[in-house]
């Protein structure tokens, strides 16, 4: 493997985790949302990553296979004031947990951070060997 393939791995990497963020951004936004555009209460989505097929120097990498719908079941709130109740006074709301949410965007963002860094390292140590016969 080149150390150049490291920038196209780290490159993968970097697209998907960015992707993810949009994702948990999406679902922090809402949260606490009644309805979304299509009448229905919000349901939340996570990312599912695949590997990317090895070039010919055995290198590999990430990509978004799909953005799915959690099929989890939505929250039930009593509120029986509330104009989108149903007849029981129940409302439904959007089956995103805030504190999953973080942690994704934490983990998201914490890994978008390493491929930066493993990024620099190796443009480092490419820089560093240049130099090697001066």
């Amino acid at each position: 493997m080149s150390l150049f393939s490291v920038f196209d791995i780290a490159g993968s990497a970097m697209s998907a985790q960015s992707q993810r963020l949009n994702v948990v951004a999406s679902n922090l936004s809402n949260a606490d949302s009644v309805t979304s555009s299509t009448g229905e209460p919000y349901r939340g989505r996570q990312v599912v990553f695949s590997t990317l097929q090895a070039d010919a120097n055995g290198a590999s990498g990430v990509k978004v296979a799909g953005v799915v719908h959690d099929e989890s079941p939505m929250k039930k709130v009593f509120e029986p004031n509330h104009p989108m109740a149903d007849e029981s006074g129940y409302i439904e709301l959007p089956n995103v947990s805030v504190v999953d949410e973080m942690v994704n965007m934490m983990s998201a963002s914490r890994s978008y951070q390493n491929s930066v860094d493993m990024m620099n390292t190796t443009k480092s140590l490419l820089q560093k060997t240049l130099t090697i016969g001066q």
